[in-house]
């Protein structure tokens, strides 16, 4: 059946500007956009346009952001059928205030979001049952994500659990993940182990093993991504760019490994591909209008394989 995103969807307010304000100060900023993402949208449209077949489950408000949700996910071929309309709760947005280094700084609120439940979600048990893989990520009710896991544990469908944003999970909730996809900040939250070394984030996904996840995948930014399984440790380099925005990186790195696994690749080729994914979405501004095509990396790929060869 393809791929299943149980996600958010939020409206990013984006502002950039020189630097983050300290306390109390103002700052100029230098431009103002709005765009479509939210995690779980992202994850779905990076995956679509990776050649998934994607089908997207959650809540937005019945008003002009949600209206801008359900265009923007059909207009990417993604399967809306499965989004519920809250007439009481707005659609979520973000705001994400952009530095000149790229760097970022993201508060949400969540509106509709919050309000997708465990009743929504047992009427899609039936598609969780048939689907290849579930993604799913942490901007919805947590009680929700943990039936959610459940569910698709249940009918021995494999998870994408992408931890963000950060915050601790039950050891009962990481005994059912097979794919945990953290950074070095959401790492630290679920294990409470700093990382500032490559051995600290071996430590920490060496932690998560034993918390019963299958396969830890811990992406450490420009250096790559670490994968942690029963086999042993890999590290994938990751690829040097200009990074213009760093929104939805994680999210591409996540709908691309979606997209590997289903379709079968061996899981270092999958994440050195997701890493390729990541790091042409920092090359452009926005969340969602960053995401890359296949046909995107593919060229990426070859034109570094043009330069290594010279």
């Amino acid at each position: 059946m393809g791929i299943l995103v149980i996600g958010s969807f939020m409206m990013d307010l984006v502002v950039v500007t020189p630097r983050a304000p300290e306390n109390g100060e103002t700052i100029i900023g230098s431009k103002f956009s709005r765009f479509p993402g939210g995690k779980g949208a992202n994850q779905a449209v990076s995956a679509s346009r990776l050649g998934g077949s994607v089908t997207m489950a959650g809540k937005i408000g019945k008003d002009q952001f949600g209206n801008e949700a359900i265009r923007t996910l059909q207009d990417e071929q993604i399967n809306t059928k499965y989004i519920k309309r809250d007439s009481q709760k707005a659609t979520g947005i973000g705001v994400v205030t952009i530095e000149e280094n790229g760097h970022n700084r993201i508060i949400v609120v969540p509106g509709a979001n919050l309000d997708y439940d465990t009743e929504n979600l047992r009427e899609i048990e039936a598609l969780i049952k048939k689907t290849d893989i579930l993604v799913i990520q942490l901007e919805m009710d947590l009680n929700m994500i943990e039936q959610a896991v459940m569910l698709a544990s249940k009918h021995m469908i494999p998870i994408i659990l992408n931890p963000a944003p950060a915050q601790k999970l039950s050891d009962h909730m990481l005994n059912h993940i097979t794919y945990l996809t953290p950074n070095e900040t959401e790492a630290e939250i679920l294990t409470g182990i700093s990382i500032t070394t490559r051995e600290d984030a071996k430590d920490a996904a060496e932690m998560l093993l034993d918390k019963g996840v299958k396969n830890v995948i811990l992406t450490l930014a420009e250096e790559g991504a670490l994968i942690v399984n029963k086999y042993g440790k890999q590290m994938i380099p990751g690829f040097t760019v200009g990074s213009v925005d760093s929104v939805a990186a994680g999210d591409a790195f996540n709908g691309a490994l979606a997209v590997g696994i289903t379709e079968g690749k061996p899981l270092n080729e999958v994440v050195r591909y997701a890493n390729a994914v990541g790091a042409l979405t920092v090359t452009k501004e926005g969340a969602i209008p960053s995401l890359p095509t296949s046909e995107d990396v593919m060229n990426f790929i070859l034109k570094l394989k043009g330069h290594d060869s010279r």
